[in-house]
């Protein structure tokens, strides 16, 4: 089983890139791949950074919004 099959966030598979760090290469070939633990932690934080970049640009939009008027 994938690592990116066993969850989904937002309708998207979670570290799943089709031929992406994946061994499985995509969906072509289900329930052939593991992620050891440190890959999930890595690419977890990874995620998590993104989400945090994502989180201050929204922060940013608002503050100026509020300034507008």
């Amino acid at each position: 089983m994938c690592f990116g099959s066993e969850s989904h966030h937002g309708g998207r598979h979670w570290g799943h890139h089709h031929g992406g760090s994946c061994c499985c290469g995509g969906h072509s070939r289900p329930g052939l791949c593991f992620w050891a633990e440190k890959e999930k932690t890595a690419w977890l934080e990874r995620y998590l950074e993104g989400l945090r970049e994502e989180a201050k640009v929204v922060e940013e939009r608002i503050t100026a919004l509020k300034e507008e008027k």
